[in-house]
């Protein structure tokens, strides 16, 4: 793998393989410069297709990718198809279950017997709907069976929200509270998203869960983060069987 990148830091099957790109490294240039993976932010489509075909040439496995929508749509991946949904699974080996983030979460799980892996989108709006149990139920083991990486993602210091998204996670379960601090302007909270995912896991039986100590504003070598950027590239999280 590139010394460009990193892997999951977590106890899983060495069969479980796992990457997470970064921005450095790549052809794209303006704001996206660096291994920019995203077809849908603007930049020059030959520049993203070139740092896709050289992430599959590196890994020398097939990635997924998916149109993510902010939803709880699970697919099984499938490296022919670019389907609707905010998570993938599968069985089967060298196909990569592959979101892409810049700034929301992506949490990767895999079953402690390493035969099926699944990667998730999610932002608040698909933390909040059910993406994570969604995901879950698709991995066909108890969630004590299973265990959860958290990616980098934006950090509990930045990621300031309304009133309105605290209330909404709240009211969908109370213990969600100890995840918002007052920030310093009024009225509003900083939301930690890793102790939401970990809360979320939790409920669907996943008590192994690590990282999450990694955030995308506060990097900008590199991380792409659209909180801190606006206009902005994509990097990916992959897990596979190899």
């Amino acid at each position: 793998m590139s010394p460009l990148w990193i892997s999951a830091e977590w106890p899983a099957p060495a069969n479980v393989r796992t990457c997470i790109t970064t921005r450095r490294g790549g052809c794209s240039q303006g704001p996206w410069k660096g291994f920019n993976l995203g077809v849908h932010v603007g930049d020059e489509l030959t520049h993203v297709a070139a740092n896709r075909a050289e992430l599959q040439r590196v890994l020398g496995c097939a990635p997924a990718w998916l149109n993510q929508t902010h939803s709880t749509e699970v697919c099984k991946a499938d490296p022919a198809l670019v389907l609707d949904a905010d998570a993938s699974w599968t069985n089967e080996r060298n196909i990569a279950c592959t979101v892409m983030t810049a700034d929301c979460l992506p949490v990767l799980l895999c079953n402690k017997d390493g035969t099926r892996v699944a990667a998730a989108h999610a932002g608040w709006r698909g933390l909040l709907d059910g993406v994570l149990e969604q995901t879950v139920s698709k991995m066909g083991s108890p969630g004590y069976a299973l265990m959860a990486w958290l990616g980098p993602a934006i950090g509990p210091q930045q990621f300031e929200v309304g009133p309105e998204v605290r209330e909404a996670f709240i009211a969908a379960d109370t213990q969600a509270e100890a995840a918002f601090l007052p920030s310093s302007r009024e009225g509003h909270y900083l939301a930690d998203i890793y102790l939401l995912a970990r809360q979320r896991l939790g409920q669907a039986g996943v008590t192994a869960v690590f990282g999450g100590d990694l955030c995308t504003v506060s990097e900008p070598a590199r991380y792409f983060s659209y909180r801190r950027d606006g206009q902005t590239g994509r990097f990916a999280s992959l897990i596979w069987l190899s």
